[in-house]
């Protein structure tokens, strides 16, 4: 036995009062004098804890038991909770989750970008259930429990989480688990079958077998006998991304639309497309009624993807220039946006935001407005070669608020923008991710 190990086991608890949340959504104490991280507990309460892992700076704990409860504690829905590291927040209400994330939001712009927002937006939020149209789901068959695991990492990631549901996956998917298990274990490849990405849209959704080993005999039947019984489409994936094909049926499209736009996107199993369609439709009229475009007005698009938002702004605007770094989604946006109408109306263009832009001839342009979109890492790279000296408006839409504060920073310092509006979005609901939307303007 690893002697630590047992050392933390047979570590006395210790009752802690909980003061604050972390940005990973652990409880955060103190005790003699150290910070202490703990799993599963909230703010206002009062714990019993174990120490599972000391540190110099900090200490990190396990709830043992909750001697006085949070009035926003709420009874998880899913019987993974706890184990599975996919949602973290199931303990605390909807409420009391979105008013956190706001929080940190407005915590991030004063800390690391030095600034308030003249307006605090009224948080974006949807039914918190069944919502995640996208998933990549681990696989691994693990002899000791004479099954096929499938799901998503542990909360100690180098494990798979044993589920037989998860309830914030489109229901059409996270309600046969364990119906994809067997079906897994009955392949003469289960050992090679790396991942399963998960592809929702408004029809049948989609399943991608990533396999590393050639189907054995029997194995496609197997899979499409499984579609057609469980109405899903049934992709397989060989290799790279480029491999990606349909093993069943002869002819599927995903498509997801904005029914109050009239607008309708195609795309790729594995094309990026925001994960939450009910906050996406929120989000994008959100971004409509803030920028407040007039027709004449002209729109730069940055991180456009398959066209989320281009085509919604291509609409009341008088032209936008959409840019994406991958060539296969620009291409899509140039379909989307051909099939609804507006292919006069938009542009688009391939290009690595993170490089040198200054040969582009898009960049030299004018535009009246801009829309930023960007990954994780945010849009420094961008932000710091690009001037917008027309643009008197700029909606950054961010998944992580600490690269949106920084880039806040550069937004007013380098460019004359003030923070005039931020607020929250409940995209994945349940999670410690943070979504979010910030109005910069000139004048």
């Amino acid at each position: 036995m690893n002697r630590r190990a047992s050392s933390r086991r047979d570590a006395p608890p210790i009752e802690l009062r909980i003061d604050d949340l972390s940005h990973e959504a652990r409880g955060v104490a103190r005790h003699e004098g150290k910070v202490v991280f703990v799993e599963d507990a909230l703010p206002g309460e009062q714990v019993l804890a174990r120490i599972t892992r000391p540190g110099r700076d900090f200490d990190q704990a396990q709830t043992l038991e909750v001697l006085a409860a949070s009035p926003d504690r709420v009874t998880p829905r899913c019987p993974h909770f706890g184990v599975c590291g996919g949602c973290v927040l199931q303990h605390l209400s909807p409420t009391a989750q979105i008013a956190a994330k706001e929080k940190q939001l407005l915590e991030n712009f004063r800390r690391i970008g030095g600034l308030e927002p003249a307006r605090v937006l009224p948080p974006l939020v949807a039914e918190p259930w069944a919502y995640r149209r996208k998933a990549r789901l681990s696989v691994k068959n693990v002899a000791k429990k004479e099954k096929v695991l499938v799901g998503f990492r542990e909360r100690q990631p180098r494990f798979i989480a044993d589920l037989s549901v998860c309830e914030v996956l489109d229901a059409r998917i996270g309600k046969r688990l364990e119906a994809i298990s067997a079906l897994v274990a009955s392949l003469g490849v289960a050992e090679s079958i790396a991942q399963i990405e998960v592809a929702a849209g408004d029809g049948m959704p989609a399943l991608v077998f990533r396999h590393l080993q050639p189907l054995g005999a029997g194995d496609a039947g197997r899979l499409q006998a499984f579609g057609e019984r469980e109405g899903i489409a049934i992709y397989l994936q060989p290799g790279g991304n480029d491999s990606v094909h349909r093993l069943w049926p002869a002819e599927h499209e995903l498509v997801f639309s904005l029914p109050e736009r009239g607008l309708e996107y195609r795309f790729l199993p594995l094309d990026f497309v925001q994960v939450n369609a009910r906050i996406n439709a929120a989000m994008i009229e959100h971004a409509l009624a803030l920028l407040a475009l007039k027709d004449h007005e002209r729109v730069l698009d940055l991180f456009c993807g398959l066209g989320n938002f281009t085509l919604p702004l291509a609409q009341v605007a008088a032209h936008v220039v959409g840019v994406e770094g991958e060539a296969g989604l620009v291409q899509r946006a140039r379909d989307n946006a051909r099939r609804n109408g507006l292919e006069e109306k938009t542009g688009f263009h391939a290009a690595d935001l993170t490089q040198d832009l200054r040969g582009h001839e898009w960049a030299r342009q004018r535009y009246d407005a801009v829309l930023i979109d960007p990954p994780r890492t945010g849009a420094q790279a961008m932000l710091e070669q690009l001037r917008f000296p027309d643009a008197q408006r700029l909606l950054y839409v961010s998944c992580h608020p600490g690269s949106l504060a920084r880039d806040a920073r550069i937004l007013a310092d380098l460019h004359g923008f003030r923070l005039s509006a931020a607020g929250v979005m409940d995209m994945f609901p349940h999670t410690a991710h943070v979504e979010s939307i910030a109005l910069f303007e000139r004048g």
